[in-house]
């Protein structure tokens, strides 16, 4: 069996890699999400392996190959998919052991590691027949979902190709098709999905207050913070803005905002932990008696690093009333973005900003993880301009320009793509 990785920014651009490469026959062992992008392994000569592997496991073991033969047979008439899954791998991790007859005495440890390495090898083994057996249960399913309801399955193309989840696509086809399915649908799809991305209808532009923004390194805090101080003091005046840094963790993290605050007149405090942000808020709190905006810029971290946990203990001040709101970049991938928001969920959100539209190839992914999440999107941000690429968050402005990338990027999803999409299936999957 020959394998082979493929990477590309996206899932989508890396199953038609593998298939304009190794065509029908491939078959995909795993993928997951790497730095930049996402990874695929796939196989070549699969079946023949498998042919190869069964015979060598014949002759060593024919009885407990007999007992694999028959549970396989018995999924195969209940489930062709998911029983034989996981009726099999559960009969190989509890017997496989057993049936070998394996004790710490008589082996040692580099033979149960062998053991184990067989076991996985069977696993993965399973999970190409799985995948073999879907790859045609998908086609097929897609296939007759466009003789049967064309109409259903247009309108379902027209929501994946614009980037949207399989989940968020079906449900609002589904959605559609109850009201009656005609030549408006298209523009009742997109109202509808206006409708259902959240908004936050605070607006702190006008009614100020405290703001932090927290999110990944690299997705436009410290620029959509300038953008808000701009805004807010050509409405209410410069001494109506404060503007705080708890970024302790870069080398002249505090430049950059420094850089903003002198061009707009605006001072800048540093705070080096909760202590210190409570008494610069107490501070301002104190000195304001009327409309005012503190804006907190926070370090930039990875959502899997452990110095998120310290950034959310330097935020939590008590009895102090800040706004979280979450950077989300359009550019990120919907996995990356899932991620993101799950682990800055912990430090309460109550909004979020999405920057960086004017660089992303589709905006679908952004408002599916969005609407899954019923995080209220609060303002985007489209380009560097301080303060003019700043705009109020609308959901039926988002989908419009959700539309406008999806004409100019002129894509089209293929068969193959838009039946993995409608099986809702990402891996295991045969091209």
């Amino acid at each position: 069996m020959k394998m082979k990785r493929y990477f590309a920014p996206d899932s989508r651009q890396a199953l038609r890699a593998l298939r304009d490469e190794q065509g029908p026959e491939a078959v995909i062992l795993s993928n997951r999400r790497v730095k930049g992008g996402v990874e695929i392994i796939a196989a070549m000569d699969y079946e023949n392996s498998m042919v190869d592997s069964s015979t060598n496991n014949t002759s060593a073991r024919p009885e407990k190959n007999q007992k694999s033969r028959q549970q396989q047979s018995y999924a195969s008439q209940n489930n062709p998919v998911k029983r034989m899954d996981t009726s099999v791998t559960q009969e190989v991790n509890n017997n496989f052991f057993k049936d070998a007859d394996i004790t710490n005495n008589h082996y040692g440890e580099n033979q149960l590691n062998h053991e184990s390495d067989a076991l996985n090898k069977i696993q993965g083994e399973l999970a190409g027949l799985r995948s073999i057996m879907e790859a045609p249960l998908m086609h097929f399913s897609w296939r007759e979902t466009g003789r049967v309801q064309p109409l259903y399955a247009s309108l379902l193309k027209q929501l994946l190709t614009l980037g949207l989840s399989s989940a968020l696509s079906k449900s609002i086809a589904k959605r559609i098709e109850k009201q009656g399915l005609n030549n408006n649908s298209w523009s009742e799809s997109l109202n509808y999905l206006a409708d259902l991305v959240p908004v936050d209808n605070e607006d702190i532009l006008s009614s100020g207050g405290t703001v932090s923004l927290i999110g990944p390194t690299g997705v436009g805090k410290t620029t959509t913070i300038a953008k808000l101080a701009a805004r807010f003091a050509l409405k209410h005046g410069r001494r109506c803005v404060t503007l705080i840094t708890t970024d302790n963790y870069r080398i002249g993290a505090h430049e950059q905002l420094r850089s903003y605050g002198r061009i707009l007149g605006i001072p800048v405090h540093v705070a080096s932990d909760s202590d210190e942000l409570r008494s610069l808020l107490l501070e301002v709190k104190g000195q304001s008696n009327k409309r005012h905006l503190t804006l907190i810029d926070t370090a930039g971290v990875s959502q899997k690093d452990i110095s998120l946990t310290e950034q959310m203990t330097s935020l939590d001040v008590d009895g102090l009333d800040i706004k979280n709101y979450l950077v989300l970049s359009a550019t990120g991938q919907m996995n990356q973005q899932d991620d993101v928001i799950r682990a800055f969920s912990s430090l309460h959100l109550d909004g979020c900003v999405i920057s960086k539209i004017d660089e992303a190839a589709s905006l679908g992914e952004t408002i599916s993880v969005l609407i899954q999440h019923n995080l209220p999107i609060s303002f985007v941000c489209d380009g560097q301009k301080v303060p003019d690429n700043l705009h109020q968050a609308r959901g039926n402005l988002l989908v419009k320009e959700a539309i406008k990338l999806m004409k100019n990027l002129k894509k089209s999803l293929s068969d193959e793509e838009l039946a993995y999409a409608f099986g809702g299936v990402t891996s295991n999957a045969k091209i």
